[in-house]
């Protein structure tokens, strides 16, 4: 949980609500996708290094429950001293999964891997909107598909991965927008050709329509709460981004978060 906390301020708070068993199968889950994640958007790592990483990765993360732990650490080993705690702990992440479910998690984190190495080859130019869609498929639709799995396996709830991918994408249109500059001044574009800022809060907005139908299949509290949040505060991001500010205050975040709690 402390290197979740570390990772990732969006899902740490939903995360940290989960019953214990969920808590710790969403937690590991999480962070083996962040792990990739985080060789993907290193800042200094050459893009060649980053394509062999993310691809050995996905090769080895098939084995599921039989990952091999010292073949990663002899890969990541000449770029260890680059990379982060989460990267170089993915066996751990792994080994804390349950063993009904430790499968389909590192299935979907080595179908990420594998895009994203492609995306990296690519760039990340995108060009079409068909592009943006494959580009939020691999880095956040992927992990509504593995979510929807975790639910299934913990209690039976039963969900629609189309719409678990389109609460990812929205989420991801969300940082597309937020982080427009920055991944400019990198030379990065996720903005089709052609598209405005109104299109990609058009983008966002639809897919986040998605995320509302998809929570109402989850009839369980406490993973209904968990995918509230993050939903909720994609919302709010989008509505301050629409008035010209960078992101929400620490204050409406906690603001938000205890307004659904409180629902």
């Amino acid at each position: 949980m402390q290197v979740l906390k570390l990772t990732s301020r969006t899902f740490y708070i939903p995360i940290k609500l989960l019953k214990s068993t969920l808590r710790e199968t969403v937690a590991s889950a999480y962070l083996c996708m962040r792990a990739v994640d985080e060789i993907e958007d290193h800042i200094t790592l050459n893009p060649d290094v980053k394509q062999t990483l993310l691809r050995r990765t996905s090769e080895l993360l098939l084995a599921g429950r039989h990952f091999n732990k010292e073949s990663y650490q002899a890969l990541i080993k000449p770029h260890e001293a680059e990379l982060p705690e989460v990267t170089k702990r993915l066996g751990d992440w792994i080994d804390f999964c349950p063993d009904g479910i430790v499968d389909r998690v590192t299935e979907s984190t080595s179908i990420m891997a594998n895009g994203m190495a492609e995306w990296v080859e690519k760039n990340w130019q995108v060009e079409t909107k068909e592009d943006l869609d494959n580009y939020t498929y691999y880095v956040a639709g992927l992990v509504g598909v593995m979510l929807s799995d975790i639910w299934n396996w913990y209690d039976g709830t039963e969900t629609n991965h189309e719409l678990a991918i389109g609460y990812g994408r929205g989420l991801q249109a969300v940082n597309v927008l937020r982080n427009k500059d920055e991944d400019a001044e990198r030379g990065v574009r996720f903005f089709p050709n052609n598209w405005t800022r109104a299109d990609m809060f058009a983008y966002a907005e639809e897919n986040l329509a998605q995320a509302d139908e998809y929570i109402k299949d989850i009839k369980t509290k406490n993973i209904l709460l968990f995918c509230k949040i993050p939903l909720a505060l994609a919302k709010k991001t989008l509505a301050v981004l629409k008035k010209g500010q960078e992101k929400m205050s620490r204050t409406d975040v906690e603001e938000t978060v205890e307004q659904i709690l409180n629902e």
